[in-house]
């Protein structure tokens, strides 16, 4: 997956009518691959698809309406970019069943396999790529007074723990990584701790990925209450990721997250 050619950038494509920042904007089949051709012509390398809103107070959707959303949109992307990478972004095994068969190539689960006992086994037995990403509660209560008495070391041992399940279910060490979960089930102050200390995630031995697009705890930071606004901001912590280590980011703004990675993998590269 990783090429030793630098950081990968993963676009995403939000086909949910009530994500935090996208929300219905890429609904029509046709909206969403416009939306999928602009970020790979600014430098994608992965897609992300998703059918459920993980934004705090969301609701699950169930899988038949995920499928809905989904498939249609990575069967055209699979036909239209045959090289492009997609990952589909889920909790349930009938959802990603469904989409790698339609030409998704890895999984991006923020439940970590908690949200369903068969994504693991899922994931093993398709020789399927997997994220496992830290979240404290449910999309629908992990914002509500989260607390860590080290958000780091929590967050590691956490971690550390799905990444012995998905072992156990004969998930294969090369398969697998890890995401810290910034903005889920986390303060403001959790977010930025964790984002200082990204090269211990890094040291845990499995590719990282990233995401902090457009997230509210920057906004409450720089007093903006314009998920929009917060394309530069979201940069920054692209360059910082690339610096300490971080092989993948989850972004809405392609291009400028883009130059952000190449020229901190440019510099770090110097090192």
């Amino acid at each position: 997956m990783f090429n030793g050619q630098g950081p990968q950038i993963m676009g995403i494509l939000n086909v949910t009518p009530d994500s935090f920042s996208d929300g219905g904007r890429y609904c029509s089949l046709t909206a969403a691959l416009n939306q999928a051709e602009n970020m790979i012509a600014e430098g994608a390398d992965l897609i992300d698809v998703g059918g459920e809103s993980t934004r705090p107070g969301s609701s699950p959707v169930p899988a038949e309406e995920q499928i809905r959303r989904v498939i249609p949109v990575i069967t055209a992307l699979r036909t239209l970019h045959p090289n492009i990478s997609i990952s589909i972004d889920t909790t349930l095994s009938t959802v990603a069943d469904a989409a790698i068969l339609a030409g998704a190539r890895i999984i991006n689960d923020v439940s970590a396999g908690l949200g369903d006992a068969r994504m693991l086994e899922f994931a093993a037995a398709s020789r399927t790529p997997i994220i496992l990403m830290h979240a404290q509660g449910t999309p629908q209560t992990m914002q509500d007074n989260p607390y860590y008495a080290d958000v780091v070391v929590e967050v590691k041992s956490t971690l550390q723990l799905r990444v012995t399940a998905a072992l156990s279910a004969g998930v294969k060490p090369e398969n697998i990584l890890l995401d810290p979960g910034i903005g889920f089930g986390k303060r403001r102050q959790d977010n930025i701790d964790l984002l200082a200390h990204l090269a211990q995630f890094v040291a845990l031995g499995f590719p990282v990925l990233l995401g902090t697009s457009r997230k509210r705890f920057m906004g409450n930071l720089l007093k903006l209450t314009d998920p929009g606004e917060l394309v530069t901001a979201t940069a920054v912590t692209t360059a910082l990721g690339v610096m300490a280590g971080v092989q993948m980011f989850r972004v809405h703004d392609v291009k400028a997250n883009r130059q952000a990675a190449d020229v901190a993998w440019a510099i770090k590269q110097a090192q």
